[in-house]
C-alpha cells in the first residue's frame, strides 16, 4: 500500500494528515501555536515553532497509524501566503518570520503604490492594490528599518519555500504563493524586474520557480532521520492553502467556486486564463493547477461569529463545556429557531474593513433593524446570513466579469453547520455541496504530491477517485423572494453608509 502525507502550514496551527492511495484519511494531527503580537501592527512567529510543530504532528500521525515509514511515498504542502522568512548563507533564519497578518509596512506600501501605481500592480501581479501585508512591502520595511539584517540576507523565502529547503536543500517556490508577493509577474510567470530593482534585490536572492505539484526530489538523509521517515520519501511543491482547499473539494474547473469560512471567508473560482477586472474589485491568483488561475477573495469570516460568541455568549460556552458539545452547535440551534431574514435584522460583517468586492478598509460592522422583538438567536442568524450575502456579492462580481458560477463547494468549519449551508444555498440561489473531509487543504496537498509522484496520472483522476461528496443543499423556492429583498437591503445598507464610514 502507498501512503501520502498532506500537511497544512496554517496561521495558528499546523495540520498533518495521512492518506492512502484511495484517499482514505487514516490519521491526522493538529498542532496549535500562539503568534507573537508585541503591537497591534506587528505579527511574528519564531521559525523554529513552525518546524517543531510540524515534527510533533508528523510523529503523532506516524505513531498512531503504525504505517511503516518506508511506505510513505511522498509529502505535499498547503501553505499560508505572504509570510516572509529570511535566512543567511547557512540556512539559518535571521529574524522571526513576518506573518501575513503583519501590517507594519504601511508606509512602505504607500511608497510602492506611489512608485508603481495600483493599476500597474494589478495588471502585473493580479493584486488589486499595494498593501502592507504583501512581501514586497515587508522587504522594503526590512531594508529601511533593519538594514543590518537586510545586508546579511541570503534568500527571501515564503513558508512553503522554507519547508522544502529544510527537507531537500533546494530553494524553490511556485506561482500560487508567489503571485501575492507583488514581485512576481502573474502573466509572464517570472520575476518582476522593475520591482526587484526598486527593492534593491536581485533574482539570486529568490528561489527557483517551479509549478505547483512538481517533484523536487527525495528528502535529505539527516532530515529523514529527524522526522522518522525513509530516505525514499519524495518531496514536491504544493500550493497556497486556498488553492489546495479548492482542489480538495473538487473545484478544478470553471463553473464551480469553493468557499471556506474559517477565520476568514475565502472564495476561489477556477478560470482558464488570467483576467483583469476593470473596477479592480476581484484579485487574480495563480492556481494550484499549472496554467490555471483563480479569482480569489477573502474577507472577515468565521471570526465574526467567534467574536460574537466570545463577547456575548458566555452562557452558551459554559453549557457547551459542561456537556462536551461544540459551542457553535448551540449557537446554531438558537439561530435555527429564527425565521429566514431574521425578522428584518441585517448585519454588515465588516469588523476589519471590507475586502473584495467592496475593497473598503474603512468599512465597519453594522447591526441594522434592531427592535424589542429581536433575540440573541436573531443576531446569530443575521451573522450567518450576512456571510452568505458576502458570498453572493462575490458571485455577482465574478459574473460581471463573465465568470459563471453554477455550484458552490463548501469547506472549513462553516461547512459543519447544515443550517448555515442551507442559508448559503438559499441566499446565493446556487446548490451548495459539502465533502467528506473538512481538512480539504491537506487532501488537496496530498493530491498534488501523489500526482507529481505517479500515484495518480492527473489531478483530475485523483479528484475523481478521492474527493467524496457528502451533502447537497439546493435553494428553497419558498424563501427565494424573501432573500432577494434581504439581499437588496444588505447591498443598499452598505452603499448608503459608505460616506459615514469615511467620517468615523
Amino acid at each position: 500500500m502507498t501512503y501520502i502525507i498532506g500537511y497544512d502550514l496554517g496561521t495558528t496551527a499546523i495540520k498533518v494528515s495521512l492518506f492512502d492511495e484511495q484517499g482514505n484519511l487514516l490519521e491526522k494531527s493538529t498542532q496549535e501555536y500562539e503568534l507573537s503580537t508585541p503591537s497591534p501592527r506587528i505579527v511574528e512567529q519564531e521559525v523554529s515553532v513552525y518546524w517543531d510543530s510540524f515534527k510533533r504532528g508528523l510523529k503523532e500521525v506516524l505513531n498512531k497509524s503504525k504505517v511503516p515509514s518506508g511506505d510513505i511515498k511522498c509529502m505535499g504542502v498547503s501553505a499560508q501566503g505572504e509570510t516572509l522568512i529570511v535566512i543567511d548563507k547557512e540556512g539559518n533564519p535571521l529574524r522571526p518570520a513576518i506573518v501575513w497578518l503583519d501590517s507594519r509596512a504601511e508606509k512602505e506600501a504607500e511608497i510602492l503604490a506611489e512608485a508603481f501605481k495600483n493599476e500597474n500592480v494589478y495588471r502585473r501581479t493580479g493584486q488589486v492594490e499595494m498593501v502592507p501585508t504583501w512581501p514586497a512591502a515587508k522587504i522594503l520595511w526590512l531594508k529601511r528599518h533593519e538594514s543590518e539584517v537586510f545586508k546579511k540576507i541570503f534568500k527571501f523565502l515564503l513558508i512553503e519555500d522554507y519547508f522544502i529547503y529544510r527537507m531537500t536543500g533546494y530553494f524553490v517556490s511556485e506561482g500560487s504563493l508567489l503571485c501575492s508577493t507583488t514581485y512576481w509577474d502573474i502573466r509572464e510567470k517570472k520575476w518582476w524586474g522593475e520591482m526587484l530593482d526598486f527593492l534593491g534585490i536581485d533574482e539570486g536572492k529568490l528561489p527557483e520557480m517551479k509549478e505547483p505539484g512538481e517533484l523536487i526530489g527525495p528528502i535529505k538523509k539527516e532530515v529523514a532521520s529527524e522526522l522518522g521517515l525513509s530516505t525514499n520519501t519524495l518531496i514536491t511543491t504544493g500550493a497556497l492553502d486556498q488553492a489546495c482547499g479548492a482542489i480538495g473539494v473538487g473545484n478544478i474547473k470553471p463553473g464551480i467556486i469553493s468557499e471556506n469560512i474559517g477565520a476568514a471567508l475565502a472564495i476561489c473560482a477556477t478560470v482558464n486564463e488570467p483576467f483583469v477586472d476593470p473596477n479592480r474589485r476581484m484579485p487574480c491568483h495563480y492556481h494550484g493547477l499549472p496554467n490555471k488561475y483563480m479569482a480569489h477573495t477573502f474577507t472577515t469570516g468565521g471570526m465574526v461569529l467567534r467574536w460574537f460568541r466570545d463577547k456575548f455568549c458566555q452562557e452558551e460556552k459554559s453549557v457547551a463545556e459542561r456537556i462536551s458539545e461544540d459551542s457553535y452547535n448551540i449557537l446554531g440551534a438558537e439561530a435555527a429557531k429564527t425565521p429566514p431574514g431574521s425578522e428584518g435584522l441585517i448585519f454588515l460583517p465588516h469588523l476589519q474593513g471590507a475586502m473584495a468586492p467592496e475593497v473598503n478598509p474603512k468599512a465597519k460592522g453594522v447591526l441594522y433593524g434592531f427592535t424589542l422583538r429581536h433575540t440573541k438567536g436573531h443576531v446569530i442568524r443575521a451573522i450567518m446570513e450576512s456571510l452568505a450575502a458576502a458570498i453572493r456579492r462575490n458571485i455577482d462580481a465574478l459574473e460581471d466579469l463573465g465568470i459563471k458560477v453554477s455550484e458552490i463547494r463548501s469547506l472549513g468549519g462553516g461547512a459543519r453547520s447544515r443550517l448555515w449551508s442551507q442559508i448559503k444555498a438559499d441566499l446565493t440561489e446556487r446548490p451548495l455541496v459539502t465533502t467528506e473531509y473538512e481538512d480539504a487543504a491537506c487532501l488537496g496537498a496530498a493530491i498534488l504530491a501523489g500526482t507529481a509522484t505517479g500515484v495518480w496520472s492527473s489531478v483530475e483522476e485523483a479528484v475523481e477517485k478521492v474527493v467524496r461528496l457528502k451533502d447537497r443543499f439546493t435553494p428553497q423556492e419558498e424563501v427565494k423572494e424573501l432573500y432577494r429583498k434581504f439581499y437588496k437591503m444588505y447591498v443598499k445598507l452598505y452603499e448608503d453608509l459608505c460616506s459615514l464610514f469615511e467620517v468615523y
